[in-house]
């Protein structure tokens, strides 16, 4: 045996011992975190009229309390993951925390408009170093095979219910106690998840020769690239496609990750995004299914799906809330309790196909079905079924990219994916709102359901080339 020991898992070096509390407190603590940051997406949205009355927004300017938010997450991903490597995923998850949570602080107290925007881009900026993070924890404590499957299946379903819960959350805070609630709740939850980090997360190791450097260059071009092009997408439902600032946008985007990928593939020494990455098929095909999941699911199902319950059903906030949680239920069963026993006996490809399979029928059942009118008939049902198939592609999609990457990129690889995914759900509800035109009526959503259904069927499709590999 070494001097120094057996090598063991993060969990058990924060412990002290082996053993399965201190791993299901690393998992607790990488859920909560994840839950956060998916929840704050979305959370605000209902405490909009609140806001603008307590704070007295312009009309323009309340869409920026979301937005801001929106795009301080998504542009610095890339750099979130790989920052994980470089300086290890406790340092970085517990600063990640901190700001996450010194935002919702500053937000929650905030006393004028451009105070609160400030405070919910730094809360973004906060959760583009955390998520990534969080998976970079998980593959760091857990071993490649069932155990890891376990954990991502567990973190996939909570990020799920993160998404469905923001509008419930925010509506129930709001109604019970004040706007200020949704952000400052935030606060006890992170100072939490701050001391469980030094509790229970093993300290970082040293990388031989020092932590590396970071490149900056490339950190610069790739996050002003997913911003402008997030910025741009975003903008297209409202104002279309060849609108000046979204033309804009959408070009300044692509020369930044032009530039972005001539960066990292001659110039720098330490890459943001390693090419040797993307040589690896399981991350290269992973992410590229991860957005076009992403187009289907993440916002623009909850989009279309939230317009449907209160424009044609004429549900208010709180019950459409409450309208998602079969949607939540079916997503948690299927990544919790499916996955993980088909993981053990196939590869990625089998429950990522299925899943997509399993997600088109539900899509179609939802576009044939919302003429009906009723919920029970074209959003129960349906929804049941497209989030058993969403549930059981998820998981192991990500298992399949962080498998690809080695441990020196588990980071990187983290904000690759989560920037595929990002972008997928951006792109994908701007392509949406274009093909299907704004929903205003049943017919609009279900044109908007049927492509959503179609693109299930290439997520299908686009599975198959997913590398094999057996079960572990």
């Amino acid at each position: 045996m070494a001097p120094d020991g057996p090598r063991r898992s993060t969990a058990d070096r924060g412990s002290g011992r082996a053993g399965r509390p201190a791993a299901g407190a690393v998992l607790a603590l990488a859920c909560t975190a994840q839950f956060m940051v998916v929840l704050d997406v979305s959370v605000v949205n209902v405490a909009l009229p609140s806001i603008r009355a307590a704070l007295g927004f312009h009309p323009a300017d309340l869409q920026w309390v979301a937005g801001a938010y929106a795009l301080a997450f998504a542009g610095p991903l890339l750099l979130g993951g790989r920052l994980a490597d470089l300086y290890g995923p406790r340092r970085v998850l517990a600063a990640g925390l901190a700001l996450f949570t010194a935002a919702s602080l500053v937000g929650g107290a905030a006393w004028t408009p451009g105070l609160l925007i400030a405070a919910r881009a730094a809360q973004g900026l906060g959760a583009a170093v955390l998520a990534p993070a969080t998976l970079t924890v998980l593959t760091t404590a857990f071993p490649e095979g069932p155990a890891r499957t376990r954990a991502l299946a567990t973190w996939t379903a909570v990020g799920a219910v993160g998404g469905a819960a923001g509008n419930l959350v925010g509506g129930l805070l709001t109604d019970s106690l004040s706007w200020r609630a949704v952000l400052l709740v935030n606060v006890p939850v992170g100072i939490a998840a701050i001391a469980a980090a030094a509790r229970f997360i093993g300290r970082d190791r040293r990388p031989a020769g020092g932590p590396g450097r970071l490149d900056v260059p490339g950190a610069v071009a790739a996050t002003a690239g997913v911003t402008a092009l997030t910025y741009g997408v975003t903008r297209v439902p409202d104002h279309g496609w060849t609108d000046p600032a979204t033309a804009a946008a959408l070009a300044a985007g692509a020369a930044a990750l032009a530039l972005f990928a001539a960066v990292e593939a001659r110039f720098a020494a330490a890459p943001l995004v390693p090419p040797r990455l993307l040589r690896d098929r399981a991350v290269a095909v992973g992410c590229a299914v991860t957005l076009l999941a992403g187009a289907c699911f993440q916002i623009p199902m909850w989009y279309f799906l939230t317009l449907y319950m209160q424009d044609v059903l004429g549900y208010g906030a709180l019950a459409t809330g409450l309208g998602f949680l079969p949607h939540t239920l079916a997503t948690v069963a299927a990544a919790r309790w499916l996955v993980p026993p088909l993981m053990r006996r196939a590869d990625a490809r089998a429950p990522v196909a299925a899943g997509a399979l399993i997600a088109a029928a539900g899509f179609a059942w939802q576009a044939a079905a919302a003429p009906a009118g009723t919920y029970a008939a074209a959003v129960l049902g349906p929804g049941i079924v497209f989030s058993l198939g969403g549930g059981l592609l998820a998981a192991p999609l990500t298992a399949a990219v962080v498998s690809g990457a080695g441990a020196s990129d588990a980071g990187a690889a983290s904000g690759l994916l989560n920037t595929a995914k990002q972008a997928g759900g951006a792109l994908g509800l701007a392509v949406l709102v274009t093909l299907a035109g704004p929903p205003a009526a049943a017919a609009d959503h279900a044109r908007a359901f049927w492509i959503i259904a179609g693109l299930q069927l290439a997520v299908a499709a686009a599975a198959l080339a997913l590398p094999a590999r057996r079960p572990r």
